[in-house]
């Protein structure tokens, strides 16, 4: 539920066969145990060809207190895949009448603003323009607290509106939660029964359902982030918070299963789907692009607590793969790039570790507050505990891992930092892009 990038794989366009029968999974079970040995990822991935699995792997603990490892068996809470899901049943009662995209949400929620010029599609499009309150709820720790939908509605209402509706696009987690509400009101069941009764039974997903605690006895993973070079327990949102819009819980195999009923016409029909899949800027219902190469697939990515994940299908032989995480250290982007690349026969690095030793005393060169003139953005450099951290203005710090003489990368995100202390200047590389700051 917390706002994450959807993920984008701009890597440069090559041609190149289908679906490889014959996957490494030796080097692809060698990547993820580099990631595994090396702190940087927890969780678990599967790739499936049409509707065969045929790769799977799970590394880690689901429970670092208790030691219990990670298996083919692990649940994760996955996020804003949750909406794809969640579009899904939306659609599947557009199907059945009792709702039409076209209709505005005001005989549902009169006193949200513009409720009479909201539609049911420009919620399944984040086209509402309604203000997205989670990182508000995240940074005061309210999103550990349980919450009503009149509480919820109060908080929207709140939040109110940053744009007239359809004008623009804008990811807006109220505008999932407004559709569970929906979805409750018109089938008179909590979304957890509609999800099963529609989705999870007909499709036999045992693994994939609403729940409530985090049960580490009943397979389910805790969360963790990464800090002071140990996982540490992250903070639980309650799933009232985020319903329909990132609180279900679920397995790679289970998502592959998903993705294809979902992709071969056995959840909602093909004109429905294609409206799923037709995408306005940059974001279609419940679905978003995902490039690879010349190919062009169409998925979801998650984030929630400490667990991250993505789900993806690619027409291109029919490839669909998942990861869910309940740790990641990592950039995402490189873990999809890798599997893509093992299931279309393609090149990928394993990748290695290098560490650069600095001393307390050596970090003092590089503090201070950064700006650029290419980009409206403030970077604060400090030190704690041995290590630096960066700090974007509005954002929260991260870490910063030393791996070359005055070179820092935060890996999870893909960025690179490159300091000229003598010059008082750094550069700043992420997404192929590279700025350059100077220490104010």
């Amino acid at each position: 539920m917390k706002r994450v990038l959807i993920l984008s794989l701009t890597v440069s366009l090559i041609s190149f066969a289908g679906f490889s029968q014959g996957i490494d999974k030796a080097k692809l079970d060698a990547y993820f145990d580099a990631l595994a040995s090396n702190h940087r990822f927890m969780g678990s991935v599967a790739i499936a060809q049409g509707d065969r699995l045929v790769y799977s792997k799970s590394v880690g603990f689901s429970d670092v207190e208790q030691g219990m490892k990670a298996s083919e068996n692990s649940k994760y809470r996955i996020g804003s895949i949750t909406k794809t899901f969640t579009a899904v049943l939306t659609l599947q009662a557009v199907e059945e009448g009792k709702l039409s995209l076209s209709e505005t949400i005001d005989k549902f929620f009169p006193t949200i603003g513009n409720a009479d010029k909201i539609t049911i599609e420009h919620l399944l499009r984040h086209r509402s323009g309604l203000h997205n309150h989670v990182d508000e709820l995240v940074n005061s720790n309210r999103h550990t607290q349980s919450i009503t939908e009149k509480e919820m509605i109060e908080v929207i209402i709140k939040g109110g509106s940053e744009f007239e509706p359809d004008t623009k696009m804008a990811y807006s987690n109220p505008n999932f939660i407004l559709l569970t509400y929906i979805l409750e009101k018109i089938y008179e069941k909590p979304f957890s029964k509609i999800l099963e009764d529609k989705i999870t039974n007909p499709l036999g997903l045992k693994n994939t359902y609403m729940n409530g605690k985090i049960d580490t006895q009943n397979g389910e993973c805790n969360s963790y982030i990464f800090l002071n070079d140990r996982w540490v327990l992250a903070p639980e949102l309650d799933v009232s918070q985020a319903v329909g819009a990132g609180a279900m819980t679920s397995d790679p195999t289970d998502l592959l299963k998903f993705s294809h009923a979902l992709f071969n016409g056995k959840l909602i029909s093909e004109n429905s789907l294609t409206k799923m899949m037709t995408i306005k800027d940059r974001f279609g219902m419940g679905l978003a692009l995902i490039p690879f190469y010349d190919k062009t697939g169409f998925g979801h990515s998650g984030g929630i607590d400490g667990f991250r994940s993505l789900f993806a299908y690619l027409p291109t032989g029919e490839i669909s793969f998942a990861y869910t995480s309940n740790g990641m250290n990592f950039n995402g982007n490189d873990i999809a790039i890798a599997v893509l690349s093992a299931s279309y026969n393609m090149a990928f690095e394993i990748p290695e570790f290098l560490t650069y030793e600095l001393t307390e005393e050596d970090l003092d060169m590089y503090l201070g507050v950064y700006s650029s003139k290419q980009i409206p953005l403030m970077i604060t450099i400090t030190k704690a505990n041995g290590k630096l951290f960066g700090q974007g203005t509005g954002q929260p710090s991260f870490p910063l891992e030393a791996t070359a003489k005055d070179k820092f990368e935060f890996k999870q995100a893909g960025l690179i930092l490159e300091f000229n202390p003598s010059n008082k200047t750094m550069i700043l590389k992420q997404g192929g892009g590279v700025f350059n700051f100077e220490r104010e």
